[in-house]
């Protein structure tokens, strides 16, 4: 991915890790009796990746409100506003299951992108932001549509 820095990338494609594991996990019956035996349950299947992406909203929270400190006035009040809102999904929506869990996280997932796109819009993230989040997003939400549809 040109023009991404290297630690950024780098560190973006390990936390895809426990997504990418979670999935494996779900799709490998012998890998998830490795992992539960090794981990413990809440280390593989969905149960990790609904854990971890529920954290991931939440560090995204404070990544945009970091982006939302370089504006001022009413747009800085929206921006605030707009950066909670992962956090606040990823606390009231990811009960009820690992399948409505798991969806909702898709949900979170896909706004996220969109708030990424605007405070991109708005020339408050870097120029390379959004190529970075773009793949990011689409392995998440590939990894998290294991978990709910197979």
């Amino acid at each position: 991915m040109s023009g991404i820095p290297r630690a950024p990338f780098f560190l973006g494609l390990a936390g895809l890790v426990p997504f990418i594991w979670g999935a494996l996990t779900y799709l490998n019956g012998d890998l998830n009796d490795w992992g539960r035996q090794v981990l413990g349950s809440q280390f593989v299947g969905p149960y990790v990746q609904l854990f971890y992406g529920s954290l991931i909203l939440s560090f995204m929270s404070g990544v945009l409100w970091g982006f939302a400190t370089k504006t001022s006035g009413s747009k800085a009040t929206t921006c605030y506003t707009l950066s909670v809102l992962p956090a606040l999904w990823a606390f009231f929506m990811t009960g009820g299951g690992p399948v409505n869990a798991g969806t909702n996280l898709i949900y979170g997932f896909t706004g996220l992108l969109m708030l990424d796109a605007m405070f991109s819009y708005w020339r408050l993230t870097p120029v390379w932001w959004m190529r970075l989040r773009i793949l990011l997003t689409a392995v998440v939400l590939a990894c998290l549509a294991v978990g709910i549809y197979l």
